[in-house]
């Protein structure tokens, strides 16, 4: 058990170069990825599986005694919530406009379709460890979660129609059909019933022994989301790398960037307009800037095979998320008054960022 518990730190504390470890693999090395996708037992395939693992062990971690603590006011959950929708969408009209002198107009589709992924999925579990490592509110950060996945069976397919009229041809139609039955089955499959299982094994089990088992969950759990990002990523990242088209990957990175860190500011103006502490901003902060991009990879390289550049603003996002959120975490809130002689108690010292990007559920 020590063994296992010292891996399980060694791998939290290094997830990040993990994860690009996995994109360099995936280029160069596509094979087991590619068949990884391909396995399936009729309409179930072992990537479903593998995120609704994820799924379950977020669910797992969740207390509900927490979000009792929402009734006392609850307008920043729901100001976090409607902003999560919107602003993604008026960002991705905002591309629409700006790129229409685009030298390729596929590409402007590729960016399009993949912000429509990443705008159209659940907060990501992981941003409720960063939330918590930054002694944010977790009633907040454990709502916006779970409401939003629970919400996803109507708010998914509402983003992705509305991305679908910015969008023209095969991709404005192939988001029409994404948002109709199929993904609703899919969220409910992959997302909404493997969540409310780990919720409910949390009541049965109690919480001392699911924190006695939070070593071998987390390395599992590691293990899984890079396996995952690996399988997704051996569908475009080869492509992009034999036959490197620089302007695009350039200009991909940079609007992901930007979206993330517009998400990440949003949260902050948010709890300023409302005049809400410091713990609350962080909440909103994490929660608005992180994305359950492990199942936007999943719908997108299962629906949107035929379009494999699609996958590259996911892939882009689910990794800026990390690092902006380091970034954040390091610049605002480690500092003097912010608690920090606790922070480095449990995640080692505040310069060390990068090495010890937390990690949970499938964002």
């Amino acid at each position: 058990m020590k063994y296992l518990s010292r891996l399980s730190h060694l791998v939290h504390a290094r997830f990040i170069w993990l994860l690009l470890g996995s994109y360099v693999v995936a280029a160069f090395f596509p094979e087991l990825g590619l068949s990884i996708r391909s396995l399936s037992w009729g309409s179930i395939s072992l990537p479903m599986i593998m995120l609704g693992f994820l799924l379950f062990n977020a669910g797992l971690g969740v207390e509900l005694s927490a979000l009792r603590k929402l009734k006392q006011d609850p307008l920043p959950l729901a100001w976090g919530l409607s902003a999560n929708l919107c602003i993604p969408i008026c960002y991705i009209a905002c591309v629409m406009l700006t790129m229409q002198l685009w030298h390729n107009p596929d590409e402007v589709q590729h960016i399009l379709v993949g912000l429509a992924l990443v705008a159209s999925m659940p907060i990501a579990g992981s941003s409720t460890a960063w939330s918590q490592n930054s002694n944010g509110n977790m009633a907040i950060s454990l709502g916006m979660v779970l409401f939003s996945t629970f919400l996803s069976p109507l708010a998914t397919p509402l983003a992705l129609h509305t991305v679908g009229f910015m969008t023209t041809g095969d991709y404005s139609e192939d988001l029409h059909e994404l948002a109709g039955s199929q993904t609703g089955w899919f969220l409910l499959i992959a997302v909404i019933l493997p969540s409310a299982l780990g919720i409910l094994c949390h009541q049965l089990m109690g919480k001392e022994r699911v924190k006695a088992r939070k070593a071998n969950l987390k390395l599992f759990n590691s293990a899984i989301l890079l396996l995952l990002n690996y399988s997704n990523a051996s569908v475009s990242l080869p492509q992009a790398i034999a036959n490197p088209d620089y302007d695009f990957l350039a200009v991909t990175l940079v609007i992901t960037s930007l979206l993330c860190a517009i998400a990440f500011f949003a949260g902050w103006v948010i709890s300023r307009l409302k005049h809400t502490d410091k713990a609350d901003q962080i909440a909103l902060m994490f929660g608005l800037g992180m994305n359950n991009n492990g199942t936007g990879l999943v719908l997108a390289s299962m629906a949107l095979a035929d379009h494999p550049g699609v996958l590259l603003p996911i892939i882009f996002y689910n990794l800026v998320q990390h690092l902006i959120a380091g970034t954040v975490d390091h610049l605002m809130f480690c500092g003097p008054g912010n608690d920090g002689s606790a922070k480095e108690s449990e995640t080692g010292s505040p310069s060390r960022f990068f090495q010890q990007a937390p990690q949970k559920g499938a964002g």
